[in-house]
């Protein structure tokens, strides 16, 4: 049995293997690169089979791959960070079409040279069958070659790293689908859209290739979120085509695009996006960004707007799904899809009432059975089987029973697919609630290095650091995930309201604290209460503790208790207890 998550691995290919997966990428037509990407291609695999991946520099590339000589000054000529940008965009293309069905990937993640070649299909957490009476293990292909290839393991081709040390990204392949008619299926896990390239009227030849990059960054970024359905256009001429028709031939549900401008004498790229509905013609969503950029530092401005682009679309409170979620029906029945259950969960996770919970898990359970293969949908049920622990809704108060089967759930999640965030993210906060502190941050992070664009990941990551005193760290992932999101829920705000209060900033505590009451926790008017008593306001932090107690009697009766819940340190939960008495709370007795 694997112990944590440390302790799982992934054991990569073979060298043979390795050859014959770069063989196919150089050979296919699909793989639409330069001749000095492939050269550049080749060359980062040979270094990395060779054992001299740790030499892999810009320096050595420019001279050994690009024919630079011994002047060659990175800062001045970027060649390098140039084509390994762009052999990163051949690659996503390349899995996402000829290659999509091949055994391996080979990625170079963003940030390095060192290529990572991973299996298409291999789990890296353990399933739920290594915790007794949990739930069934999901079957996986490549069991056999992973049991050959185990004592024939080398160094130079050995994969074998802790899964949170992993120096790999998201493969675009593995959860962007061609939209047809042949996988109607697929139509219950989300809406379908496609990222047609940003118009780019009045610029030259040599600009005009912003378009086209903005287009495949967001469509990079969205391939991470995994119930966006993606299409990838299959020409640069689709720019020129109505939007709508092609949304329309596709069976589409939304279409981005957009336009780029360098206006005259200006250093600022403005960048335009829209999202559209397709079978309604409405503009949902427009967005308007400019950025001042100077030299060669364009193409680092470019991926800064669509990064912000993708947050505001894709991320679980986005454009996207706050659209989708008001097309919900409001009672349940049999014809519900899964993606519409997985919804309801999210929505659920704004308010975290027990008034959403019930008709949130039913279909979640109704979800998984209809559709086995759906990590999201695993992965929010063991979000809110955990919530029965921690909020005390079992039926028999059994909260250690109901946190195990929460991480059970969550582990088949991640073993179903080992790249979901939102299973790493369960995990996370599972983990986070048993006290085991280093793995839920280990899954956090694996989360935050799989999506960076999401606030959500965000906004766990930072509440955890925080909630554990960590909060030079955890403040400004908190403060970002705000800044990155149309909408963001109550709780994303209750750890700076805290961080305020130790500071004595009790103004802007309360400001963050009223923030947070749009969630319409108890939590959150307790934090209320605790701002009014600081600042001597006695009528506004009586009303605020009595609608603390009419959301939650619990925290009425013992807010002590439900702080440690929360994990807060000792230091917290007394600063807290203190601030409630000081604002006037008293212990009630149990009724």
């Amino acid at each position: 049995m694997t112990s944590n998550l440390a302790d799982a691995i992934v054991l990569g290919p073979i060298e043979k293997q390795v050859r014959d997966e770069l063989d196919r990428i150089l050979e296919s037509p699909g793989f639409k690169s330069t001749p000095r990407r492939r050269k550049l291609l080749k060359y980062l695999v040979e270094e990395f089979l060779a054992g001299r991946d740790s030499g892999l520099k810009g320096y050595t590339i420019a001279t050994t791959v690009f024919g630079r000589d011994e002047s060659f000054d990175p800062q001045t000529d970027p060649v390098v960070r140039l084509e390994a940008r762009r052999l990163r965009h051949d690659l996503d293309t390349y899995y996402v079409s000829a290659g999509r069905d091949n055994p391996l990937r080979i990625t170079v993640p963003k940030g390095q040279y060192t290529p990572v070649i991973e299996w298409a299909q291999e789990p890296l957490l353990p399933g739920p069958d290594s915790l007794p009476g949990t739930l069934p293990r999901q079957e996986h292909h490549n069991g056999s070659e992973r049991a050959e290839l185990k004592p024939r393991l080398k160094r130079g081709w050995l994969l074998a790293v802790a899964l949170f040390g992993l120096a790999g990204v998201l493969s675009v392949s593995s959860v962007l689908w061609y939209v047809n008619g042949s996988n109607g299926r697929a139509y219950t896990r989300g809406p379908a859209l496609t990222v047609l390239p940003f118009s780019t009227d009045g610029l030259t030849a040599q600009q005009s290739v912003i378009g086209r990059g903005i287009a495949d960054a967001v469509l990079t970024g969205l391939s991470r979120f995994p119930d966006l359905r993606l299409y990838v256009p299959d020409a640069v001429e689709e720019a020129t085509v109505d939007p709508i028709e092609i949304g329309n031939r596709l069976g589409l549900t939304y279409v981005l695009d957009g336009s780029a401008q360098l206006p005259p004498g200006s250093n600022a790229l403005r960048i335009t996006a829209r999202l559209l509905e397709v079978s309604t013609r409405r503009v949902v969503w427009i967005g308007k960004y400019e950025r001042s950029y100077t030299g060669g530092f364009l193409l680092g401005v470019q991926d800064e707007i669509a990064d912000a682009v993708v947050s505001t679309v894709g991320q679980p409170y986005g454009i996207i799904r706050t659209e989708d979620s008001r097309r919900l029906p409001e009672t349940l029945s049999p014809s519900i899809t899964s993606y519409e259950c997985v919804l309801r969960a999210y929505s659920y996770r704004r308010s975290l009432s027990f008034q959403a919970y019930e008709p949130s898990l039913a279909c979640l359970e109704q979800a998984v059975k209809q559709d086995p293969s759906y990590a999201e949908a695993w992965a929010m049920l063991g979000w809110l089987q955990m919530d029965a622990g921690r909020f005390g809704w079992t039926p028999d108060g059994d909260t250690q029973a109901a946190l195990n089967l929460g991480l059970a759930t969550a582990l088949h999640a991640n073993a179903v697919d080992r790249n979901n965030i939102a299973s790493l993210k369960a995990l996370g906060s599972i983990y986070h609630y048993l006290g085991k502190f280093e793995e839920s941050e280990r899954a956090q992070r694996k989360a935050f290095e799989l999506n960076p664009n999401d606030p959500d990941t965000m906004a766990q990551l930072g509440w955890r650091l925080a909630v554990r005193g960590r909060f030079d760290e955890g403040i400004p992932l908190l403060k970002r995930a705000i800044d990155r999101s149309v909408n963001p829920p109550g709780w994303y705000y209750h750890l700076i309201a805290v961080d305020h209060y130790l500071r004595k900033e009790y103004e802007s505590m309360l400001q963050s604290a009223v923030s947070a009451t749009a969630d319409g926790s108890g939590m959150s008017w307790s934090f209320v209460a605790i701002a009014e008593g600081a600042l001597n306001n006695e009528a506004g932090a009586k009303r605020a503790l009595q609608k603390m107690a009419d959301l939650s009697p619990r925290m009425a009766r013992d807010p002590a208790v439900i702080y440690r819940q929360a994990q807060a340190t000792a230091t917290i939960v007394d600063a807290l207890m203190e601030g409630l008495v000081r604002a006037g709370w008293e212990r009630t007795p149990a009724p």
